[in-house]
């Protein structure tokens, strides 16, 4: 399993950006993006299948926020924009070998990653 390491959270106001970082130390065929905010359970925000560049999105950041991959650094990175107090919270980077049509946020909620990082905070203010 690769070692993950996020980068690039911060704080923001409401309708700005924010890029977050994923360092693999490894190609890890499916990879993706979670959020813990206090009080609430871990939800999934996005999943990318690599190589196909398949992604699935939760609808709460569907057209605001993108997840890509730069293979060459093994990099999965998570490009928010038009931000909400909503989404604060600690992001997690998740990765491992997984069939493409286990690596949906549906599939991951059944069957969640072994592999995570230590998490990068996120605030957003209103």
């Amino acid at each position: 399993q690769g070692h993950l390491v996020e980068s690039g959270g911060g704080s923001v106001e409401a309708g700005g950006s924010l890029r977050l970082s994923c360092a693999a130390s490894g190609r890890l065929l499916c990879m993706g993006w979670f959020r813990q905010a206090p009080g609430r359970e871990r939800e999934g925000v996005a999943t990318l299948y690599s190589g196909y560049g398949a992604t699935d999105y939760d609808d709460s950041v569907k057209g605001r926020f993108t997840v890509s991959q730069d293979d060459a650094n093994n990099t999965l990175t998570l490009q928010m924009t038009r931000t909400e107090p909503e989404d604060t919270a600690m992001y997690y980077c998740a990765a491992e070998a997984r069939l493409r049509l286990l690596c949906t946020l549906g599939a991951v909620a059944l069957s969640p990653f072994r592999n995570w990082g230590q998490g990068t905070q996120v605030t957003v203010s209103s």
